[in-house]
């Protein structure tokens, strides 16, 4: 180890304290997430999600989990993550500039009934906030998470996860986190 690095057991206290610290604040999140996610599937809905980056990877994982299965057997539920279409990323990109490349697609395909989660560890991606914008005019509810500052999604979303540390990796950690519990509640409410 270089000396002044930090240590695997700091860097995984520091995670779990960022973790606890989640949920010592965001119980009412939590609930409201959950409920949201629920209502949503359990009526037929979709859920839509996206991101850039590792923002990208969190929505393509917890769009898997959902389709596919999380811990139990369950029928598969609709789930998609907008970041996997590369000709829808490309064309919109290319056509109508990479800030749309979320809000053309949530325009095409979300309707009131459903979710979109948007990802963005600091809050301010344009292209998350259009896709915001577009969500909120189709009717759907919108989950945000973001890093400790919220940014501007955080007064944008119906329910906001504004994980309490300004370290992209301890935000995007918690993030993932934040997607298997959700995860685990839609397999427990879901009966086969």
């Amino acid at each position: 180890m270089k000396a002044g690095k930090p240590s695997p057991a700091t860097e995984l206290r520091e995670s779990a304290r960022v973790k606890l610290a989640l949920a010592r604040t965001h119980a009412g999140a939590f609930s409201s997430a959950c409920r949201m996610l629920l209502r949503c599937v359990k009526s037929g809905h979709k859920i839509l999600l996206f991101g850039n980056g590792g923002s990208a990877a969190d929505a393509q994982h917890i769009a898997t989990e959902i389709v596919g299965r999380f811990v139990r057997e369950r029928r598969g539920l609709p789930a998609i993550a907008l970041t996997t279409d590369t000709s829808a990323l490309t064309s919109i990109s290319n056509d109508y500039g990479f800030e749309y490349v979320y809000a053309r697609q949530v325009q095409a395909l979300a309707r009131r009934g459903d979710v979109v989660v948007a990802i963005s560890t600091s809050g301010n991606s344009p292209n998350v906030l259009e896709g915001i914008r577009a969500a909120r005019k189709a009717g759907a509810g919108i989950i945000g998470m973001t890093g400790a500052s919220g940014g501007a999604m955080a007064r944008m979303c119906d329910t906001v996860f504004t994980v309490p540390s300004k370290s992209t990796q301890r935000v995007q950690e918690a993030h993932i986190t934040i997607g298997h519990i959700l995860c685990g509640a839609i397999d427990e409410s879901i009966i086969s």
